[in-house]
């Protein structure tokens, strides 16, 4: 009962928001309980893009289209998937691991639909000194 209760509380405060690239060849879903854990990240690559994040479990995230579309580049340690579009360029998300190992995904939120950045206050992060 109680795993129950917890799925139940789970399900409520998710919100499921769509999102993807610029020219829409790749479109996902993903639940998102909220945007207090956003961050930016000075890193040579997040910086450059501009990207602000947010990080969830696998489970939380469905590709609805266009994986057949995603490119992945590799930098540093090779062990985030930065995946793109090979049409028009734009990085929505990426694959990687957490400090425990388990499989997350990087969510640009800048790519959601419908997401009023200016209402999103990200905390700085230091990649480059990784």
């Amino acid at each position: 009962l109680e795993r129950i209760s917890s799925l139940i509380c789970y399900n409520i405060s998710m919100k499921t928001y769509a999102g993807g690239c610029h020219c829409q060849k790749v479109r996902y879903e993903v639940d998102i309980e909220n945007f207090d854990s956003t961050i930016t990240c000075n890193c040579s690559m997040c910086h450059k893009r501009g990207w602000i994040l947010t990080f969830v479990p696998t489970t939380a995230f469905r590709l609805q289209s266009g994986e057949d579309n995603l490119t992945t580049y590799h930098f540093n340690k090779n062990i985030i998937d930065h995946l793109f579009c090979k049409t028009c360029g734009t990085a929505s998300f990426g694959r990687g691991k957490d400090s425990d190992g388990n499989m997350m995904i990087a969510i640009n939120v800048l790519c959601l639909d419908d997401v009023d950045i200016k209402e999103l206050t990200p905390t700085a992060y230091s990649g480059k000194d990784m």
